[in-house]
Order: structure tokens, then C-alpha cells, then sequence
């Protein structure tokens, strides 16, 4: 009878295992993010979102302060469609190792401007508000060295005269 407990027990965590496997890593980098991989990379993991439905936005901005957030001084960009459910796991290869910081967006209506129902994160996720739409560098910035860091971004919206995560 033991026997059979820990069979139908093996069994059941077998059939859980393979009705919520980990989420593969997207993107046109993810092979990058591989286990064991020695190249630098950042896996970002995005979550809180309000609409399924839109485009994805992640950039990496590299280690100069100056250069965060400014028009094409971006190290890397990578749009993907918004996937039905669950987090967004990007796979984003870094050049070489040092500071770098990550901003997102949720383009909800894929047109590829910003728009009042869109969203976004940072990474370190600081607090962000409609007088202090961007946050500075060193508030956001993060070491990467050899391999994949793995980094949060919860994804905030405007609710009224706030932004935030999605309550």
C-alpha cells in the first residue's frame, strides 16, 4: 500500500510539474539566457499587467547617466506581443559586464506611441508619479556580471492622478 501511496504520489508531482512548467525565457535573445551561460545577460521578469493585449517594450540603457532614457542612446531594444497570460520573461544579452538599467513598456494599444492607458517599470522598481514620470539613473541602475541577472519589473499605470501597480 506504501508503495502505491508513493507511486500515485511521484505521480501527481510529475502531472503538476508538467501542467506549470517555468516559463521559457522570449525574445530574440534567449538563448542567452541558457543555464551556464558564462556571457552576460539580463532575464527581466515582467509582471502586473492590466491589459493582455499591445506590444512589450524592454530597453537597456548602459552605464553612463546621461544616456537613460535619451533618444537612441539606448545599448539594446527588444518589442515582443504581449503574451495571454502569466508574466513576461525577456531574455535581453548584455555586451560586457557592468552597470546597466532597465526600462519597459506596455504599448496596450500597439500603436508605438505613449499613451495614457500604457505602462511601464523600471528596474528596481521606484516609485514613480505623474510629476516624476522618470527616475534617475542611479535609482535604477544594476551590476551585471558573467551569466544571467535576473531582474523584477512590476509594471505601473496611471489610476486617476496616481501610477502604480495594478491593485
Amino acid at each position: 500500500m506504501l508503495k502505491l501511496f508513493v507511486s500515485t504520489g511521484a505521480a501527481a508531482l510529475a502531472l503538476a510539474a508538467s501542467a506549470a512548467p517555468a516559463q521559457a525565457a522570449l525574445g530574440p535573445d534567449a538563448p542567452s539566457c541558457r543555464a551556464g551561460g558564462s556571457n552576460p545577460a539580463v532575464l527581466v521578469n515582467v509582471t502586473g499587467f492590466k491589459h493582455r493585449n499591445g506590444k512589450l517594450r524592454v530597453q537597456l540603457y548602459g552605464s553612463n547617466p546621461a544616456d537613460f532614457l535619451a533618444k537612441g542612446k539606448k545599448v539594446r531594444r527588444i518589442d515582443l506581443p504581449v503574451t495571454g497570460s502569466g508574466p513576461m520573461r525577456v531574455c535581453v544579452a548584455v555586451p560586457r559586464t557592468g552597470n546597466y538599467a532597465v526600462a519597459v513598456r506596455h504599448d496596450a494599444d500597439g500603436n508605438g506611441k505613449s499613451g495614457w492607458n500604457d505602462g511601464g517599470g523600471f528596474s528596481r522598481n521606484p516609485k514613480i508619479s505623474l510629476m516624476d514620470l522618470k527616475p534617475s539613473y542611479q535609482e535604477v541602475a544594476i551590476p551585471v556580471g558573467k551569466g544571467v541577472k535576473p531582474v523584477d519589473v512590476v509594471l505601473n499605470y496611471r489610476s486617476g492622478l496616481s501610477i502604480g501597480p495594478v491593485k
